[in-house]
């Protein structure tokens, strides 16, 4: 029974790998793909590459501008996308959207992912930020419609491991 759009959440901090694993399940999902970080307003990019954090009040509108993109792309039966999501406040906005929303959480070795954020090139987001995205994030609550995947090995496997998931779903 078809119960309305899949929108898929790839969440987690800033060089966990989400952006690759989301590209790849579009591409595999054929669904529409989105990167949060391109609906972030011009003075949230500033901010960030200032080396500032951002606030919930400059999160509102961006995650709002994230779920309108959701709820315009529900006739392709859903979505792909990127977004740090790391609060549930954020998740519960992201929520709203038409249809079903699925978060998967790419978790990975701090140390990793700040090593990832330092040698990254063209993104605004410093690794001194790394710190302040840990602290925020808000990990999968048990009720929560989402899974948390280890991306410790190749990138084939945490998409193999993803595409399991939403074999299930």
């Amino acid at each position: 029974m078809d119960s309305g759009p899949l929108h898929l959440v790839v969440m987690g901090i800033s060089g966990s790998g989400k952006s690759v694993l989301a590209e790849r399940l579009a591409a595999r999902l054929g669904r529409p793909f989105a990167e949060a970080d391109e609906f972030h307003p011009a003075a949230n990019i500033a901010k960030m590459s200032a080396g500032t954090p951002l606030t919930d009040e400059d999160r509102w509108p961006w995650l709002e501008s994230l779920r309108a993109w959701m709820d315009r792309e529900s006739n392709a039966g859903g979505t792909v996308s990127t977004c740090s999501a790391l609060k549930r406040s954020y998740r519960d906005l992201l929520r709203g959207a038409a249809g079903r929303v699925v978060f998967l959480q790419v978790a990975s070795d701090p140390a990793v992912i700040t090593e990832r954020v330092e040698h990254r090139m063209g993104h605004f987001m410093p690794a001194s930020l790394v710190p302040d995205q840990l602290a925020t994030l808000e990990p999968l609550g048990q009720d929560e419609d989402g899974w948390v995947l280890e991306n410790s090995g190749s990138v084939d496997e945490l998409v193999e491991q993803a595409l399991t998931v939403v074999a299930g779903l």
